[in-house]
């Protein structure tokens, strides 16, 4: 009984009133309608739905969920899912991706308020649509998913009767701040649980069938874009943070496996400022060791042991972040944390990726002296990852029998890094031994058997891990990985190659032209950013002097335009001296914008501008 009304309504049906927004469960449920204020966006249950008139005539639509409300300065704005698709199950459960989000503004008090205040509550919808625009959103109406197999099996039968939002990790809870005003209506049927990272399912052997899922989930604490989400804040959560758990299920087992990614784990930054790749600044140095040790005692307390993997390089400005980073892992390091620094870029180069084994022969001599055991494996290209798993945890993972019982469990993690956690990382996270050592354990692999040996699904696995790393890549950067083609084929290829130049490009385009403003959307939507009357309608930051007038698509057509006049005039110079001097006044004008441009790259960038944080 307690878990049915606990249930979320997975049919409902909108009916926006002039006055007021209507969602009907049509479930079959007979449970009462939510009515929502399009005045002040405040809530209550109803029985029905109001009879219509000709005065209030309703749009009608199916919605699949309530994704949450937001709060800005004179109005109240309701998030709905408007359209979904299946995207396979989660331990039997059926998951669902949001490929469309509408944004709802409760805002007809606006109209009595101040032209000051209209104004800055236009700045502020307008970052809604942004957010309507955000990709990798996933949800299930029966299990919760921001938890992996193995927590979920550890939960309580009283966690496991409470309604899915009070059962989710609030790290990988995706709307947790949307969520506040129905939580506090107690609305618990219309709780919508939302994680953002990316669900893949299914792939056959020849006669069996064999139920392969990947799920990752992004932490919410440090949530944001490339450039603009760097590094640690001073409680130790990280940029960019993914759990990836690969699950396997077949003949009613299930075998779970996990590993996780994120920035180093100390406060740094980089700011755009029209170069390639900005300077990396070390902010409180004196901070490091104790941030460090704060994030690594949060990632014992929910996984067990860990051993870091750093993969920066050595040299240059990536160096100094490293020797920050190893520096701060001395006064962290012993039995339950290890470190391991691998100069990825040093010794595989751009194409060498079979130079991966060196990395396994450091990683055995380091795990042996610290009492660690060793199986005899087979190195292949791409699975340094899996054989740092094995060894670290010893061959344990989450593996459950038939009859739901546990047979084996994760009790250690391994946290990969590279500058932005995607490419490097993505590299090296395919997990293909542990794969086979879960298929060989539940019957389907004989003890020799690889999964080279059957080429279709070796195929399909690859590009399941390479889509992962796309997805992840593209919520953080804008982008798919670079690299990818080695995940996908395991070589480098020229249209591989291609591909990451232009993506390249791509990156530096939206971090430094797009990204602020979609940095201040997910600020909003998850509210590390608070709207408020008395701060945000004198302090709206907006730009000013040089910085209102600053134009990167201006400037650029300015210095392609004299280029050209200075080239037409070369061309007509000949023995008139006149046009040669043209020539040279127009590229000099070309040359003095580029160089404006270089010298205050910072104004001409999309920044952030919501820097007050939630406290």
């Amino acid at each position: 009984m307690e878990a049915h009304r606990h249930k979320l309504h997975s049919r409902l049906r909108l009916w926006e009133f002039p006055d007021q927004y209507v969602i009907e469960p049509t479930d079959g449920s007979a449970a009462p309608c939510l009515d929502i204020s399009r005045l002040d966006g405040s809530m209550k249950l109803i029985d029905q739905v109001a009879e219509c008139n000709s005065l209030r005539v309703p749009k009608i639509r199916s919605i699949f969920g309530v994704v949450g409300m937001l709060k800005l300065l004179a109005g109240s704005y309701l998030v709905v899912v408007t359209e979904s698709e299946s995207v396979g199950s989660f331990l039997e459960h059926p998951i669902f991706r949001i490929k469309s989000l509408k944004v709802l503004p409760c805002d007809h008090s606006l109209k009595n308020s101040p032209e000051e205040q209209k104004k800055v509550e236009t700045d502020f919808s307008r970052l809604l649509s942004v957010a309507e625009n955000t990709n990798g959103l996933y949800f299930s109406y029966e299990i919760n998913l921001t938890l992996s197999a193995q927590r979920l099996h550890d939960l309580g039968d009283e966690s496991k009767s409470l309604p899915l939002w009070r059962q989710a990790e609030p790290r990988f809870l995706w709307n947790n701040y949307m969520l506040e005003v129905l939580i506090d209506n107690k609305l618990d049927p219309f709780l919508l649980p939302v994680i953002q990272g990316n669900i893949l399912y299914y792939i056959t052997i020849g006669r069996d069938i064999v139920d392969i899922t990947l799920i990752a989930r992004r932490c919410t604490r440090r949530n944001g874009t490339r450039m603009w989400r760097r590094g640690a804040d001073p409680d130790g959560y990280v940029a960019n943070f993914v759990e990836s758990e690969q699950i396997v299920h077949m003949n009613g087992y299930t075998s779970s496996f996990a590993q996780i990614r994120g920035s180093m784990p100390f406060m740094w930054e980089q700011i755009v400022d029209l170069t390639y790749k900005p300077k990396f600044e070390i902010v409180r140095p004196e901070e490091a060791a104790r941030i460090a040790e704060r994030h690594f005692l949060d990632l014992r307390k929910k996984y067990g042991s860990v051993l870091a993997v750093d993969l920066v390089n050595k040299h240059g400005g990536e160096g100094r972040l490293s020797e920050r980073f190893a520096g701060a892992m001395q006064h962290i390091t012993g039995d339950d944390v290890r470190y391991l620094h691998f100069d990825f870029h040093h010794i595989c180069g751009h194409i060498h990726f079979e130079r991966l084994s060196i990395l396994y022969e450091q990683m055995e001599d380091f795990l042996e002296k610290n009492g660690y055991y060793f199986p005899h494996l087979a190195f292949s290209l791409g699975s340094f990852m899996e054989l740092t798993k094995l060894m670290l945890i010893d061959h344990r993972y989450f593996l459950l029998n038939e009859k739901g019982e546990k047979m084996k469990e994760q009790s250690g993690i391994v946290r990969t890094n590279c500058i932005d956690c995607l490419d490097r990382t993505n590299v090296t996270q395919a997990s293909r031994k542990m794969l086979e050592l879960q298929l060989r354990r539940i019957g389907v692999f004989g003890a020799e058997e690889a999964i080279s040996s059957h080429l279709n699904f070796d195929e399909r696995y690859k590009i399941l891990w390479a889509n992962h790393g796309d997805d992840i890549s593209i919520q953080y950067s804008g982008t798919p990985a670079l690299k990818g083609d080695f995940v996908r084929y395991g070589r480098r290829t020229v249209q591989g190659v291609l591909n990451d130049g232009w993506n390249a490009l791509a990156r530096y385009y939206l971090n430094n032209f797009a990204d602020g403003t979609k940095q201040d959307a997910i600020d909003l939507v998850q509210g590390h950013y608070i709207v408020a009357v008395n701060r945000d309608m004198a302090t709206v930051p907006r730009k000013g002097g040089l910085e209102a007038v600053a134009n990167f698509p201006v400037a650029l057509a300015v210095v392609l335009v004299c280029l050209w006049f200075a080239t037409m005039s070369v061309k007509r110079a000949g023995s008139d001296y006149r046009h040669l001097f043209f020539s040279l006044v127009w590229a000099g004008i070309s040359v003095a914008v580029a160089a404006f441009m270089r010298a205050n790259g910072r104004i001409f960038c999309n920044r952030p501008r919501l820097h007050n944080p939630r406290p």
